[in-house]
């Protein structure tokens, strides 16, 4: 039941996200894909996690599908780790100009990989820090600003 609410929310998300993209102003000057052409390839990559999503729960089904006890909806465990998320995420947002994006992220990033991925410091750290490096490169290659406060580049 989960996976199905997340599918829709998902969806919904996606078309909502998508239909927003297309009151964006295009401009007449500058780049010929103008301001639109990020925000589109976000919702079309949301589109693609959700076909992905019911891919996977329609291939679970025809295999039978073995029911799994998961965590409850409201079971006071995962309300206690996802609030410690949005207080994180909190912290990541006030911090990210003062910090600056990479230095930022690679902070927001490894104590939630450690967390979720326990026992695994190295490779989490190199995903960390490798993760908030190649898309401030991106960024920067897409000529978009992002915060640098701290680094020289």
């Amino acid at each position: 039941m989960a996976d199905r609410i997340i599918l829709a929310c998902t969806v919904l998300l996606a078309v909502v996200y998508l239909y927003a993209t297309t009151l964006i102003p295009s401009l007449e000057i500058g780049d010929p894909l103008g301001p639109k052409a990020f925000p589109r390839l976000i919702g079309i990559a949301l589109l693609a996690a959700a076909a992905m999503l019911a891919l996977e729960m329609w291939r679970e089904r025809k295999k039978g599908g073995a029911k799994v006890d998961g965590a409850a909806l409201f079971d006071p465990a995962v309300l206690k780790v996802l609030a410690a998320v949005v207080i994180w995420i909190g912290v990541y947002y006030a911090m990210l100009e003062e910090l600056g994006y990479v230095l930022a992220t690679s902070a927001f990033l490894l104590p939630l990989m450690a967390w979720f991925n326990r026992g695994k410091w190295l490779a989490n750290a190199i995903s960390a820090v490798g993760f908030a490096a190649m898309t401030y490169w991106l960024f920067v290659a897409l000529e978009a600003r992002l915060p640098r406060c701290l680094l020289p580049f």
